[in-house]
């Protein structure tokens, strides 16, 4: 029995009341600009503008596999920059997710939830460009979000 909702729908358009978090995996290089990340860039600047911030001044601040970057987009509206891959390409050493990091940085999402009082959306993260599998993604998310109770919902798009 998953404590996650799944739907059918645009992740960056939670149609829940309450504070939401809106949570997606980011590589460590500093890219942003493929995938589920041009759907928010869409809808708010912020998100990018802090990643590319983050990333530029990781030398003396947390950017790094696993990290999260908060980002308040609305009243009540957060988005969720995790690090939860190496790279952008497949290559030798395989697919760029990382599911260590994305464990370790759904972890800080749920003490920022709980902080918040905050439900969670998202794609099936890490699955997408970062060539993850959602049978080793799924388990994460159940065991640090919905587990502690944090109404978790993942939005699958299109057909």
């Amino acid at each position: 029995m998953s404590g996650i909702t799944y739907v059918r729908g645009d992740a960056t358009v939670p149609s829940v009341k309450g504070v939401k978090v809106i949570a997606h995996v980011c590589n460590d290089l500093g890219g942003w600009g493929k995938g589920f990340v041009l759907a928010i860039s869409r809808r708010w600047p912020e998100p990018e503008a802090a990643y590319r911030a983050w990333h530029r001044d990781r030398a003396v601040n947390d950017f790094g596999l696993g990290a999260v970057q908060f980002v308040q987009v609305e009243r009540y509206v957060w988005v969720a920059n995790m690090v939860g891959q190496r790279g952008t390409g497949t290559g030798s050493k395989g697919v760029p997710v990382r599911y260590e990091a994305i464990d370790t940085a759904l972890g800080a999402l749920a003490e920022k939830a709980g902080e918040l009082g905050a439900s969670v959306h998202m794609p099936r993260i890490g699955c997408g460009l970062a060539g993850g599998k959602w049978s080793r993604v799924e388990p994460l998310v159940e065991e640090r979000l919905a587990r502690r109770g944090i109404r978790v919902t993942v939005y699958d798009h299109g057909d």
